[in-house]
């Protein structure tokens, strides 16, 4: 694992929304999310605003929702391709939920949480495909990831992301030929 679990290319955003992996649970899942803040619009704080608890929820109608919620990710890919790591690889992050994998409860004991900068209706951009196959030959490297899913497979009926237009045939085939 890279240094204190930190990926060197990322820019760093340290999350207070995480906390120990269960003993053993080792880590064989790369997660993919998507999330904008507001929905819809790129670019912005919001999204580090809220996986640090610093989202204002009266700065935007549907922020009010928000209010009082932990979340974070691992990971954040903007839509120019810009990497930012909140939670160190060892920790858990907290963005699964109620969720199960192959038979497994509990995702975020066990898996990588990595937000696209997207809405689950929308596309993603080429640099965000490119920059989510170059993060996920790091993670191959020292972790014993076995599956990469969508949220919408570990929670389904419950989350839609990435969405039906987050494009796996062409990541696939990006991340297969990136050896």
């Amino acid at each position: 694992m890279p240094a204190e679990g930190w990926i060197a290319a990322a820019r760093r955003v340290l999350s207070p929304n995480c906390d120990s992996r269960p003993a053993g649970s080792g880590i064989s899942l790369a997660l993919l999310h998507s999330i904008s803040l507001p929905r819809g619009r790129y670019g912005g704080k919001a999204i580090e605003q809220l996986f640090t608890n610093r989202l204002d929820a009266a700065a935007h109608p549907s922020f009010a929702g928000l209010a009082g919620l932990r979340v974070s990710a691992h990971f954040l890919i903007r839509r120019g391709g810009e990497l930012v790591q909140f939670v160190p690889l060892q920790q858990r992050a907290w963005h699964a939920g109620a969720s199960r994998w192959r038979g497994r409860e509990r995702c975020n004991d066990f898996s990588v949480g990595i937000e696209l900068e997207g809405v689950d209706d929308g596309r993603f951009a080429a640099a965000q495909y490119a920059a989510l196959v170059v993060l996920l030959r790091k993670l191959q490297a020292v972790l014993p990831l076995q599956d990469i899913a969508a949220h919408s497979d570990v929670a389904p009926g419950r989350k839609s992301d990435p969405g039906a237009r987050f494009d796996w045939a062409r990541f696939l085939q990006q991340l297969a030929l990136a050896h």
